[in-house]
């Protein structure tokens, strides 16, 4: 009688799956992110931070006290008359220069840009692919790279010095034309142009009517842009603006900080500035940028988001 001998198969002991290795490479990668995320936001958001409260202080507080404890509301009273006092209240006619040109280029860049962009969108014509280059390249060229060539062509017609020297070279904003471009030519549907043709529109009805309509994300995305530039601009306005009269803002925070003590010593006097009032000016000339975005994000979110998918 033969007897049949079986072997137990050996019990290999069990080691992590596959899905417990995936799970703890996916936690240990979003706490990275989130680490990563924390000390940016930490490294922004402490400067805001200091600078606010900078603003409620005494310059003597400012220097010795806790940098992230608030002042009083009678110190930024203080901070505030200083401010505006300062030459007389040159910050507010820096502040309304600021506005002219800014608003200025922008209606200048919104005639031109939009318009510009639905032709090179819509409409077929001889070195179409050129012009479009040509834009691309004008908007990798540094806006620094053009103020010598631009001083020379408004000093040949006397411009220097006037409210147009700042004005026309600042609506100049390749940038725009290929956002409306973009636009046009991704998010408004040919065929609602050609019926509105069929039904009698000229092209500038087609435009005004049915196209212009449709864009107003990327109309809002474009003023954004424009008035951001426009507002921060500072090399151009120095260099066009010989008087402090016509400063815009972030030019006349130069003049302020050349009257405060602490970075220029024989600035000392009645004119002087401390430095909760710089800290005060810089914030006043960030405000109206903040304001805008705030009240346009809606439609900067619908521009920004524009052109992702093709009609």
């Amino acid at each position: 009688m033969s007897t049949v001998l079986t072997r137990r198969p050996q019990q290999v002991p069990a080691g992590p799956s596959k899905g417990h290795r995936a799970g703890a490479g996916g936690t240990a990668g979003r706490a990275l992110v989130a680490v990563v995320l924390t000390v940016f936001v930490l490294f922004f958001a402490i400067p805001i931070v200091w600078l606010l409260l900078a603003t409620t202080k005494s310059a003597h507080e400012l220097l010795v006290g806790s940098p992230f404890l608030p002042g009083t509301p009678g110190d930024l009273a203080a901070n505030w008359r200083q401010l505006f006092d300062f030459q007389d209240g040159a910050v507010t006619a820096w502040v309304g220069n600021s506005a002219l040109y800014a608003v200025g280029a922008l209606a200048i860049t919104l005639v031109a840009s939009i318009p510009a962009g639905y032709a090179m969108a819509m409409t077929d014509f001889r070195f179409r692919r050129s012009l479009l280059v040509l834009t691309l390249i004008v908007m990798l060229i540094p806006n620094t790279a053009l103020v010598l060539p631009i001083f020379l062509e408004l000093n040949v017609v006397g411009l220097i010095g006037s409210p147009l020297s700042v004005i026309l070279p600042m609506s100049f904003f390749p940038f725009g034309v290929y956002l409306a471009y973009i636009y046009f030519s991704t998010s408004v549907p040919r065929d609602l142009l050609a019926a509105a043709r069929i039904d009698g529109c000229s092209e500038l009805e087609v435009f005004t009517k049915v196209a212009l309509p449709l864009a107003t994300p990327i109309v809002a995305l474009v003023a954004f842009f424009s008035f951001v530039q426009s507002w921060n601009n500072f090399f151009l306005p120095f260099v066009m603006l010989p008087s402090s009269d016509g400063y815009p803002v972030q030019v006349g925070l130069t003049s302020l900080l050349a009257s405060t003590p602490a970075f220029n010593p024989s600035s000392a006097g009645a004119q002087s500035v401390q430095l909760p009032t710089l800290a005060l000016a810089t914030v006043v000339s960030v405000l109206p940028v903040l304001i805008v975005f705030v009240s346009a994000q809606r439609f900067l979110v619908a521009g920004m988001t524009a052109g992702g998918t093709k009609e």
